[in-house]
C-alpha cells in the first residue's frame, strides 16, 4: 500500500513543496529513506520508530520505502519527522489516506511521541496556503503559523492527538495568532548633549534610508546615537512585517508566535565572520544582513572587522539581497538594510590634535582607516566627524527636542517620498529615496540650475564616482524633503556634498 503527505523544503525564505511518499512492499523488514536528505533527515527513521513504540504501535514487518520527491532537491532538518510518520500511518491504515490530502505537515518527533517545535512555520504556512492546503505543525508553532491568515492550521501537541483528531475522537481547535508586541524601548535622542551636526545627519539618514558612518574618539557618542536611530524610523508596513518575520522564522527567532512592528536592529561583534554576516554554514542560515532586513545593521569598531567580511557586504548594500552559493544550491535571502557604522580615528582611539592626541598621527590614523576599502566607503552616503563632547556641552540642560520631534519630521519626509512614488505611476518608483535609481532618480532629482552647476563642479574637482554622484543626488533629495519637498536647491546639494567624502581613507571632505 502507498501513501503520500506534503511537506516543505526551505531554500532561503522560500518553502518548496516536497511529497513524502511511503510504500509498504514484501520482503524482510527494512526502513529505507531516499531523496537526498541530510543526516538529520536520515535519523528520522529512529525517531519515528521510537515515537510509534511510545504509542504502542509497531512498524509492520515489511519493507518500508520512504521517498522524498523531488529527489534532486536537497532536504535538511528534523521537520520531516512528522510527515514521514503520518505517511507511514496512512500506509498502515491507522489514518485514512484521504484525510491527509488537504494538509501539509512539518514537525520533529520526540521519542515519546510529542511533536517538537521547529523553525520555519510562518513561511511553510504561507506556502501551504498558496498551494490550497492547510498546515499541520507542532503546538508550539501554531501561534506563529496562524499569522499566515487564511491558511487552516492544525497545531498538535503529540502524534496520538493527531491520530485521535483524524479519527474524530478528539478535535483540535485552530490556534490563534500570537501577540503583536512592542519592540524594546529605544533610548531618547534628548539624552545626547551636543553633537548637533551628528544628530542632523542621523535625522537625514532616517528620512531617506541612507547609510551612515560616524568617526570620532571614544566617548564622543557614536554608539549612543546609533542606538537611537530605530526610534526615528517608522514602524514596519504589513508587507515589510511579513518579509521580516519570515526570515526570523527560518532562523528560529520567533518565540510564542509573537511579532513586532519595530524595525530590526542588529549589532554583531567585530569578530563576526563573513558567513555570520552574509549567511552560510553547513545548513545555510540567514546572516546578520538578512536578519537586519527592513531595519538597521550597526557595525561598531568598523576597521576591526575583517576586510573580507566588510567587502562581502558590498553586494547586498547595492542589490538588497544576498546569494549564498554552494556546489549543489544557490540560496537567496533578502538583505535590504540600513548600515550604520562607527569607528575611532586611529588604533589608539584619539588621533588628530587636542588632548590625548595620537603620538603617531597622521600615519597611525591613515593606516587604521585604510583597513576599510574605498569601494565599501563609497556606498556610505553620510560620513560624519564626531568631535569629543566638551565639558560645556555636558553642563548644558537636556535639549528641547528629542526623538519624538525628530521622528515627526522624518515621517513627513517619508510621506512626501511615498506620495510622490504613488502619484507617478512610474514602474521603478521607490518610496525610499536611498533606493531611487535610473530614470526614476532623474525624475525626482529636480535640480535647479545653480544646484546642478554646483554638483557638476564638485564632481569634477573631487573625483566623485558614478555611484557617488547617484548617492549625492539621493541625499540632496532627502534634505529637500525634510524642508517640505519641491526642487533641490544649491543649499541642499552643498549640504549633501559635505556629508560625502572621497579618497582611500574616507577622510577628505568634499567642499
Amino acid at each position: 500500500m502507498a501513501a503520500r503527505v506534503v511537506t516543505m523544503a526551505f531554500q532561503g525564505v522560500e518553502a518548496r513543496r516536497v511529497d513524502v511518499e511511503v510504500q509498504l512492499t514484501g520482503g524482510e523488514f527494512a526502513f529505507i529513506l531516499v531523496g537526498l536528505g541530510d543526516k538529520a533527515v536520515g535519523e528520522s527513521r529512529e525517531r519515528v520508530r521510537a515515537a510509534f513504540s511510545g504509542l504502542g504501535l509497531s512498524l509492520p514487518g515489511r519493507r518500508i520505502i520512504v521517498n522524498l520527491a523531488p529527489a534532486d532537491l536537497p532536504k535538511e532538518g528534523s521537520h520531516y519527522d512528522l510527515p514521514i510518520a503520518l505517511a507511514v500511518m496512512a500506509a498502515m491504515g491507522v489514518i485514512q489516506p484521504d484525510r491527509l490530502t488537504d494538509w501539509a505537515a512539518m514537525g520533529e518527533l520526540s521519542l515519546d511521541g510529542r511533536i517538537v517545535q521547529v523553525a520555519g512555520a510562518l513561511p511553510a504556512s504561507v506556502a501551504a496556503g498558496a498551494m490550497g492546503l492547510g498546515l499541520i505543525c507542532p503546538e508550539a508553532c501554531g501561534a506563529e503559523a496562524a499569522w499566515a491568515g487564511e491558511t487552516p492550521v492544525l497545531a498538535a501537541p503529540s502524534l496520538i492527538s493527531l491520530v485521535n483528531h483524524f479519527r474524530g475522537t478528539q478535535m483540535l481547535a485552530p490556534p490563534r495568532p500570537g501577540a503583536m508586541i512592542d519592540g524594546e524601548r529605544v533610548p531618547d535622542l534628548r539624552e545626547v548633549k551636543g553633537q548637533e551636526n551628528a544628530k542632523r545627519a542621523l535625522e537625514i539618514a532616517a528620512a531617506g534610508g541612507h547609510n551612515l558612518a560616524f568617526t570620532g574618539p571614544p566617548g564622543s557618542g557614536k554608539s549612543m546615537m546609533a542606538a537611537r536611530l530605530p526610534g526615528l524610523l517608522p514602524p514596519l508596513t504589513p508587507a515589510e512585517l511579513l518579509e521580516t518575520s519570515m526570515i526570523h522564522s527560518v532562523a528560529g527567532l520567533i518565540a510564542r508566535g509573537e511579532l513586532t512592528r519595530a524595525r530590526p536592529f542588529r549589532s554583531p561583534h567585530h569578530s563576526a565572520t563573513m558567513a555570520a554576516l552574509t549567511g552560510g554554514g553547513v545548513r545555510i542560515k540567514p546572516g546578520e544582513v538578512s536578519l537586519a532586513h527592513n531595519g538597521v545593521l550597526f557595525l561598531d569598531e568598523l576597521p576591526e572587522f575583517s576586510a573580507q567580511a566588510l567587502d562581502s557586504l558590498r553586494q547586498p548594500l547595492e542589490t538588497g539581497e544576498v546569494i549564498v552559493a554552494r556546489a549543489n544550491a544557490h540560496v537567496r535571502y533578502p538583505a535590504r538594510f540600513q548600515l550604520v557604522a562607527a569607528q575611532n580615528p586611529c588604533k589608539c582611539g584619539h588621533g588628530g590634535p587636542g588632548r590625548g592626541a595620537c603620538g603617531r598621527a597622521p600615519r597611525c590614523q591613515t593606516d587604521y582607516q585604510m583597513k576599510v576599502s574605498g569601494p565599501f566607503l563609497d556606498r556610505v552616503d553620510l560620513q560624519i566627524e564626531v568631535p569629543p563632547v566638551s565639558a560645556a556641552d555636558l553642563a548644558l540642560p537636556a535639549p528641547s527636542e528629542g526623538t519624538a520631534e525628530a521622528a515627526a519630521r522624518v515621517a513627513r519626509a517619508r510621506d512626501l517620498a511615498a506620495e510622490r512614488a504613488a502619484r507617478s505611476g512610474h514602474e521603478r518608483a521607490e518610496p525610499i529615496n536611498a533606493r531611487a535609481e535610473g530614470d526614476w532618480l532623474e525624475t525626482i532629482a529636480d535640480l535647479d540650475p545653480p544646484a546642478r552647476a554646483l554638483l557638476a563642479k564638485a564632481a569634477e574637482a573631487n573625483g566623485l564616482t558614478a555611484r557617488g554622484w547617484t548617492r549625492t543626488l539621493r541625499l540632496a533629495r532627502t534634505i529637500a524633503d525634510l524642508e517640505g519637498g519641491g526642487a533641490i536647491k544649491r543649499v541642499h546639494v552643498a549640504e549633501a556634498l559635505i556629508y560625502r567624502r572621497v579618497g582611500a581613507g574616507g577622510l577628505s571632505p568634499v567642499g
